[in-house]
């Protein structure tokens, strides 16, 4: 094996392939909230109901989570680009079917086969910046360039989200990946040179794949089953149980095969646990408020689209002051814990704010206010966890233990998603049928719905504050390392590749 430091040359069009890279990364980032924004319309169009409406964003995060470790496998069994460029070809494909949906059936097709697409795109981006990027220096700047770009996408998704469905159609919310995916599948197939003897030949872990993905599906399919049936309900209680016993199976297989798909000394680290654990349950307080924020404003408060995608960028802001200027910052001064921790607190302060949500309730004196202390908690926390997610990981682990936060995020959003909006269903239904009596008139029946709506925000909100603070408690806890001096970047799952110990942000 050689040093990276005395690889000959380095890849002369590197520079270039970083361009279509992140344009395909941007891509990804983008249309996990643009299609937040459109949401209430395309509902409106496609007759999708209340208890369905989150499956257009769980689909979409389900397929990408549950598919993320198959997928940075088979990139490094078939080749990154080849994966890369297949990955771009089929997620315009599924962004096509999705603009011109009629029914619902085929809108929730459309955004699963997004997910699956997105989940062979994204570590195989991440495994080509890995292997074409081998002077230290450079694949900082490269991985620093890569991650402000995902970063950035999703306030770039609110905006373009609202342009789009306010003056054209939600339509354009899917047929606008189409242009991005065709540049950036061109320009990787022309400009991007693929390192020879990277691949990984060992073989699939098949049975790993299928328990790990029908565990996942069957956890969040429970929650979603929760809000229609009831908690008690015998079909919600055997997804529940079919949950545990297919991802305990994952676990045993995991334990035994020779090649197996996740290997479990990454996730028994208790830095690296702490950490997949914390921010997994952060993503499940942020995700559902995604959700309850884009309707309050649409359906309560009366915004326009475009209107809401401004609406949300002091959260975005802040994120990104918290995370470039406190936690790059101070996180290889202070120990990561100690930025986690108080990070996650000021987000549930930010969110504890929201409880007090009402009809009337003003965006200046509340909604702003919380969101830059949510926006700026999260962000503080999120740059020291991307970096220790890989810390002191084995070079053939890297890509793996990368995809393990993919994972984390994803599966977290969409469990998030069905059980922050089962709560708040649940807790608006309750609301309704006391208050009902006293609603006469047709104006006092509107104002009731809207009262009761924003009741269920309010106590899903409360859930959210109290996970936040596990997520503070499971950091401080668990995460004993000092000072990183980085997270450790290597090819995904590339046994060829040295590793080298930079911050790095993964989305």
């Amino acid at each position: 094996m050689s040093k990276i430091a005395a690889t000959p040359v380095a890849d002369p069009s590197r520079w270039k392939a970083l361009v279509f890279i992140a344009l395909a990364q941007l891509m990804v980032v983008l249309d996990a909230t643009i299609v937040n924004i459109a949401l209430p319309s395309a509902q409106q169009d496609l007759g999708i109901s209340d208890g369905n409406r989150q499956w257009v964003i769980t689909a979409y995060a389900l397929a990408f989570g549950g598919l993320l470790l198959f997928g940075g496998r088979i990139a490094d069994l078939w080749g990154r680009k080849r994966t890369f460029v297949v990955g771009l070809i089929g997620f315009a494909a599924a962004s096509a079917l999705g603009g011109a949906a009629t029914g619902e059936a085929t809108m929730l097709g459309a955004r699963a086969l997004q997910g699956a697409f997105g989940a062979l795109l994204a570590p195989a981006a991440l495994s080509l910046l890995a292997v074409m990027f081998t002077d230290a220096r450079e694949r900082a700047k490269a991985f620093g360039i890569y991650g402000a770009i995902a970063g950035g996408g999703g306030a770039v998704g609110l905006i373009l989200g609202g342009v789009l469905t306010e003056y054209m159609d939600w339509r354009w919310t899917f047929f606008v990946n189409i242009p991005f995916a065709v540049v950036a599948a061109l320009g990787a197939y022309f400009v991007i040179r693929e390192p020879a003897g990277g691949r990984n030949r060992a073989p699939l872990d098949i049975p790993g794949v299928v328990l790990s993905t029908l565990g996942l599906v069957a956890l969040v399919y429970g929650f979603t089953r929760a809000e229609s049936d009831g908690w008690s309900d015998r079909m919600t209680i055997g997804l529940f149980v079919a949950s545990v016993v297919l991802l305990a199976g994952f676990v045993v297989t995991e334990a035994k095969v020779r090649s197996p798909l996740l290997p479990l000394r990454v996730l028994t680290d208790r830095n690296r646990g702490g950490v997949y654990l914390s921010l997994g349950l952060a993503i499940i307080a942020m995700f559902g408020l995604f959700l309850f924020l884009t309707y309050y404003l649409q359906v309560v408060k009366g915004y326009s689209p475009v209107k809401t995608g401004f609406a949300f960028l002091p959260m975005i802001a802040g994120m990104i002051v918290g995370s470039t200027q406190i936690g790059t910052r101070l996180m290889t001064r202070v120990p990561p814990r100690w930025l986690m921790g108080p990070g996650f607190l000021t987000a549930a302060v930010g969110m504890l704010l929201l409880t007090q949500l009402e009809v009337g309730s003003s965006y200046t004196g509340l909604i702003l206010p919380a969101q830059l202390l949510l926006g700026l908690g999260m962000g503080t926390a999120f740059m020291p966890a991307m970096s220790l997610s890989t810390h002191g990981v084995d070079p053939q682990d890297a890509g793996v233990a990368s995809a393990m936060v993919n994972t984390s995020q994803q599966v977290g959003g969409a469990i998030g998603t069905a059980l922050l909006n089962t709560i708040a269903a649940s807790a608006t239904t309750a609301y309704l049928t006391d208050h009902a009596a006293a609603a006469t008139t047709p104006a006092a029946q509107k104002l009731l719905q809207l009262q009761g709506m924003v009741e269920g925000y309010a106590a899903a909100i409360w859930w959210a504050v109290g996970i936040l603070a596990v997520s503070a408690a499971i950091a401080v806890t668990f995460i004993n390392t000092g000072r990183p001096g980085g997270g450790v970047v290597a090819g995904s799952g590339d046994q060829s590749e040295d590793a080298v110990k930079i911050p790095v942000v993964v989305h």
